[in-house]
C-alpha cells in the first residue's frame, strides 16, 4: 500500500475539489482519496501497483494539474 501527497493548482471552489476526488477513485487501485481546496492538497492511498503517472493523468482528466507529488 502506497500513500502520496498530491499538490494541485487550478481549484477554487469546492466542486472542483469534489471532482478531483471523484476522479482519483475511478483510478484502477486506489483504495481512498481526499482532496482540500484549502491547502491545494490531495492524499491518496492505493495499491502498489498504481503509478504516479496515473493519479496525475486523473488529475488532469478532471480539468486541474497535478503540480507536485511526495510520497508519505
Amino acid at each position: 500500500m502506497k500513500k502520496y501527497k498530491i499538490t494541485i493548482s487550478g481549484m477554487h471552489c469546492a466542486s472542483c475539489a469534489s471532482n478531483i476526488e471523484r476522479s482519483l477513485k475511478k483510478v484502477s487501485g486506489v483504495r481512498g482519496a481526499s482532496v482540500s481546496l484549502m491547502l491545494k492538497k490531495g492524499r491518496v492511498e492505493c495499491d502498489d501497483s498504481v503509478s504516479e503517472e496515473e493519479l496525475k493523468k486523473a488529475v488532469a482528466r478532471a480539468g486541474y494539474k497535478a503540480v507536485g507529488m511526495e510520497k508519505e
